[in-house]
């Protein structure tokens, strides 16, 4: 399976979720998704990240969109994660990267020096109609969920 680019449709997915519920991108059409990959639920950048998100999630929502998380976490770390930083969105869990294959977000890291597989942070725009309209890859937390936020709005124009 390709990785979509920049003006297709994406593949549907299905993940667990929150919530105790599963969540697919079928369901969200109508609304812009957001879907922010972060390489490990409770470490510094990863709060950071969520935390932004969370701040400005009443602007996403006014801007039509709907935010989700994921990481390779499983279900209860993601819900100790979102009720911890009271994240008003969705978190998925992807334990079989099946959504990490997808998108090509695991990449070799340098970790203490030793090489290993992780997620690289990386964020997906996709429009109301399943189309992928931005991708950022190699994500610096500073400032990217503002970034996203006017991405957001601008396909509102």
């Amino acid at each position: 399976m390709s990785v979509p680019s920049i003006g297709e449709t994406v593949p549907n997915f299905e993940l667990p979720a929150t919530g105790d519920k599963t969540l697919s991108l079928a369901d969200l059409r109508g609304s812009h998704v957001v879907l922010y990959f972060y390489p490990k639920a409770s470490t510094p950048g990863c709060t950071q990240e969520g935390q932004d998100f969370r701040d400005l999630h009443a602007e996403f929502r006014a801007a039509g969109a709907v935010i989700l998380g994921a990481s390779r976490d499983g279900i209860k770390a993601q819900e100790n994660f979102k009720a911890k930083h009271e994240f008003p969105f969705d978190l998925l869990s992807d334990k079989d990267e099946t959504l990490c294959n997808l998108f090509g977000v695991i990449k070799e890291k340098n970790m203490y020096g030793k090489k290993v597989m992780g997620i690289e942070r990386s964020t997906f725009l996709i429009d109301a109609d399943g189309v992928l309209r931005r991708e950022w890859r190699g994500v610096k937390v500073k400032g990217h969920a503002r970034e996203t936020l006017e991405a957001v709005q601008a396909l509102n124009g």
